[in-house]
């Protein structure tokens, strides 16, 4: 009879001990969305057809409407999820959002329950002060023609910015913290997060006066050991960098990825579980070994909302440790996703305030559409009719005396019109998709040697992990040649029809951007007699209502092997 009462004693005393630890797994659930740039609607997005793999089929996708529905779906099978940001949630906007300085998209994602979100280098395109002011909340904006008009008072974003390798030139401290530990049902899960190092190459020079931008990895890593001391049970890293992959979005622990994000990965301490990444637009779901050796997942969502990234964490909060990652791209479809009521409200009063503006017609093109799609040698008919609008609106003398004018590809975001349209007629919604920054056009002189260091500068651009071919004005055309080694790519440039002279100076137009070496194009800072234009978007409406615009022949610049 005493041993059984000791045994009765023994299993009440595990039985108290197990109700005062609690369970010891807790399933979290992660939900990301990457490069999202004030995407409030759905977007055209092809996925593979489930019939037959070979070919695709295109639906609508995105829109915080739907991603709202998901993410119900989703926290109604999990209460312990999570929702995060992997860079670019504002910057390139559409005209819904990029009209308001997107405030309206900052208010969805907070009121999506965002918890925390990476910096993209997008974020940095109206420059610290304006990306504090989003965290921070208040009309103090750079731009108060757009600056709180969504609402009278902009209360800043309800999440938290992170990035572990930006920090104050002078001072060495972080602009933002590197990280955040979120407290989901019983587990602490960490949120650590870089930017691309190369981001300077990638946004306009004044967006980022006084920062400095560090590897990602190293400054990511070096984190972890303050990130453990807090108890985290679980590390997830937020990259804002990317890469391409071989296989489809759908497609689980894909092996082909390649790009910047594979060195960053293999670099990563083991301690952090999986790495959710952004910047390149594609979706990928794959796995890279780390310094350990061991394999973790590296996902990415396409971009605009189209997929959703997800992890399934199996977490030990007793031993703070994972035990269990399983990922997958989730298809944001707007046509079967439940709506979120408190989304579409905000949706239908942006619309209220930009569609007035948007429905404008500004001009009649002589076709359906005009695409940035390039062909091999790198052209767009697009591209053609941006450059030639931009040298039509600084050829005056007294606008700068330009004979040539150059486009940056990156800053060409969408067709014109986005979807092709029988009656031809564009609205200023339609102008300002394509070219949503409101860079300043800028005339510089180079000589006919600088304008060939240019060219060649596109070859293998850090910034673009490949070539970044500059659109060009009408008159001007070159030849270049794939076989030719590192800057001696292009044999032959003329304009109107005579060979360039390499010791002539010639007056050239580019956007501020691109003057200040951005993407990489770092001759054009050696530019003299800097004299400042129009506004882009403004050129390039002028041009349009005094032109009928039609697709060119694509023949100003040819490619060789």
């Amino acid at each position: 009879m005493k041993k059984n009462l000791m045994l009765v004693g023994a299993a009440l005393s595990l039985s108290s001990c197990s109700l005062i630890l609690g369970p010891s797994q807790t399933d979290v659930t992660v939900i990301g969305v990457n490069d999202f740039h004030g995407n409030l609607l759905p977007t055209s997005f092809r996925i593979p057809d489930p019939a037959d793999r070979t070919k695709t089929q295109t639906i609508q996708a995105g829109g915080v409407e739907a991603i709202g529905g998901v993410l119900a779906e989703v926290r109604k099978a999990n209460p312990n999820t999570v929702f995060v940001g992997v860079g670019d949630m504002t910057g390139a906007s559409p005209l819904i959002s990029g009209l308001l300085r997107d405030e309206p998209t900052i208010k969805a994602l907070t009121g999506l329950g965002m918890q925390v979100n990476v910096l993209g280098n997008h974020e940095f395109d109206y420059g610290l002060a304006e990306l504090q002011r989003f965290q921070k909340g208040g009309c103090a904006s750079n731009d108060p023609t757009r600056a709180c008009k969504f609402e009278n008072t902009f209360a800043g974003a309800g999440f938290t910015y992170i990035a572990a390798n930006v920090v104050d030139e002078k001072t060495g401290q972080r602009v933002f913290p590197a990280y955040k530990l979120v407290k989901v049902g019983p587990a602490r899960v960490a949120f650590v997060g870089a930017v691309l190092e190369d981001t300077p190459t990638v946004v306009t020079p004044s967006g980022v006066a006084g920062l400095r931008f560090e590897d990602e990895a190293r400054a990511i890593n070096a984190v972890i050991p303050q990130i453990r001391a807090a108890g985290a049970d679980a590390i997830v890293a937020l990259v804002h960098q990317g890469g391409t992959a071989g296989e489809a979005f759908d497609i689980v622990d894909c092996k082909t990825l390649s790009g910047p994000i594979v060195e960053i990965a293999r670099t990563l301490d083991p301690a952090i579980s999986a790495v959710m990444t952004g910047h390149t637009h594609r979706g990928y779901n794959c796995r890279v070994p780390g310094p350990d050796g061991r394999e973790r997942v590296v996902i990415q969502g396409d971009a605009l909302g189209h997929l959703l990234q997800r992890l399934d964490l199996k977490i030990d909060t007793r031993a703070n440790r994972v035990l269990d990652v399983r990922a997958s791209n989730v298809v944001v479809n707007a046509a079967t996703a439940p709506k979120d009521p408190a989304m579409t409200a905000i949706v239908q009063k942006a619309k209220a305030i930009t569609d007035p503006v948007a429905a404008q017609v500004v001009a009649t093109l002589g076709a359906e559409q005009i695409t940035r799609t390039a062909n091999a040698a790198g052209e767009s008919a697009l591209g053609d009719v941006i450059a030639d609008a931009q040298l039509a609106a600084t050829r005056a003398p007294e606008k700068g005396g330009a004979v040539i004018a150059f486009m940056n590809p990156g800053g060409i975001r969408a067709d014109l019109p986005v979807r092709a349209n029988p009656s031809r007629t564009v609205t200023y919604g339609d102008v300002f998709a394509v070219q949503p920054f409101g860079n300043t056009l800028t005339v510089i002189t180079l000589t006919g040697a600088q304008i060939k260091a240019v060219l060649e500068q596109q070859f293998d651009n850090p910034s673009a992990g490949a070539n970044r071919i500059l659109q060009v004005s009408q008159g001007f055309a070159y030849t270049w040649d794939a076989s030719k080694p590192k800057d001696s790519k292009v044999v032959s440039i003329t304009l109107n029809g005579v060979a360039l002279d390499p010791a002539a100076s010639y007056r050239v137009t580019i956007n501020n951007f691109l003057a200040d070496g951005g993407d990489n194009f770092t001759v054009f800072t050696q530019g003299t007699n800097r004299t400042g234009g129009d506004v882009d978007l403004d050129a390039f409406q002028n041009y349009l209502k005094a032109n009928t615009v039609t697709p060119g022949p694509l023949n100003r610049i040819t490619r060789l092997n």
